[in-house]
């Protein structure tokens, strides 16, 4: 018989996948504009590709949280 009920532990990869997706949302964002303000530094090529990275790794982040909260919301565990 299969059962519905919520992976606690699923859950819980998911809402830290999300953290670390929020906190990027914030860094990543934040760290372009001030490379974009500053052009004529000498880091700017290295720094407005961290930067980059880091928004492209928020995206990453938070379909990952997403797609684990989902699993662990909708999967279902087959029990005895």
């Amino acid at each position: 018989m299969k059962t519905k009920s919520t992976d606690k532990e699923v859950l819980v990869k998911g809402i830290k996948f999300m953290g670390i997706a929020i906190f990027l949302m914030f860094a990543g964002p934040t760290l372009l504009h001030l490379v974009l303000s500053n052009k004529d530094k000498g880091f700017y090529i290295p720094l407005l590709g961290i930067a980059i990275i880091i928004c492209i790794l928020a995206i990453y982040f938070a379909f990952k949280g997403i797609n684990t909260i989902l699993d662990s919301l909708f999967k279902s565990k087959k029990t005895k």
